[in-house]
């Protein structure tokens, strides 16, 4: 099956795009790419996408890598 006949929920899209700017980031510092991660997130999602992929952490937290992850808690503690 081809990429693009695949369909991702919302909520996998997000996780996706997350996991996605963590991967962008990887040859940064971890502590430098979880501030660079939550930035974008804190400045350029809108606030029900912000929502959604905290309450997706929460509730898999699993889904998301080291550093998407620790970029969410940054996120939900501001």
């Amino acid at each position: 099956m081809s990429d693009e006949n695949h369909v991702m929920s919302t909520e996998d899209r997000l996780i996706y795009m997350a996991n996605q700017i963590a991967r962008n980031l990887a040859a940064l510092s971890e502590k430098e790419a979880v501030a660079m991660v939550a930035d974008h997130i804190r400045d350029f999602w809108d606030p029900a996408m912000k929502q959604r992929i905290c309450a997706l952490a929460a509730a898999r937290p699993e889904a998301l890598t080291p550093v998407a992850a620790a970029a969410v808690e940054r996120v939900m503690a501001l």
